[in-house]
């Protein structure tokens, strides 16, 4: 056993990137505040990132964070800038920066056909509260995600039963990803860092055999019977 108190260790962890194309502050406040009461169970007290890659470098970056924060979520990073100057606008305000993970094409283990040669299979059902993460793999799962579990994988996500959690498919980057649901009622669906909540997917798809995929950079869902 170490003698030291602590121990430093890489990890990864999921968390919403807000992209923002207003600098008017009471305009995000409102904005977020209907996102959260669409899905409080999803968003509210969320650790959040913040895309800046569309606002002005005069912004008031203090007071952005503050509002983001009033409305209960928890920023955990600043990331988008454009340039070196946008990037010292954040820094002079203390802020912490992040750097988005690269796309596909820069991470050679994770083209589609290496991903799709290692799956990983769960035949139990997915309880409230699980989370489930297939690192630099498919995931399957053979049964039910109840309300609050979350599936998470750097590959496709395949759900054959009720699907009624989140998932989130290509979180390290690979945009090719899909999810293929045979009974979706998903809280979040998630690829590549694009995502809809519940009220984004038509209730016609409901009870059909369906897949979500990323077209021209936005989700798009295809019906498959």
């Amino acid at each position: 056993m170490s003698s030291l108190p602590i121990k430093l260790q890489g990890s990864n962890f999921t968390m919403v990137v807000v992209h923002l194309y207003s600098s008017q502050l009471r305009e995000i406040r409102l904005a977020l505040q209907q996102e959260i009461d669409k899905t409080p169970t999803f968003l509210q007290n969320a650790p959040v990132v913040i895309n800046v890659a569309m606002l002005p470098i005069e912004t008031n970056w203090m007071e952005l964070q503050q509002v983001v924060e009033s409305v209960g979520l928890h920023v955990v990073g600043f990331s988008g800038f454009r340039d070196k100057k946008h990037k010292t606008a954040l820094i002079k305000a203390n802020l912490p920066l992040l750097i988005e993970g690269k796309r596909e094409n820069s991470i050679p283990n994770l083209s589609k056909d290496s991903v799709s040669n290692k799956t990983q299979i769960v035949r139990t059902p997915v309880r409230s509260g699980q989370q489930i993460y297939a690192r630099h793999r498919d995931l399957i799962i053979m049964n039910t995600v109840s309300p609050g579990a979350e599936l998470i994988a750097d590959g496709n996500i395949h759900v054959y039963g009720k699907m009624c959690g989140r998932a989130l498919a290509g979180v390290s980057g690979n945009v090719k990803c899909q999810i293929f649901c045979t009974q979706s009622e998903a809280e979040l669906i998630s690829i590549a860092g694009h995502y809809w909540l519940s009220d984004k997917i038509p209730s016609i798809y409901k009870d059909k055999i369906i897949s979500f995929y990323l077209s021209a950079n936005a989700l798009a869902i295809e019906l498959l019977s």
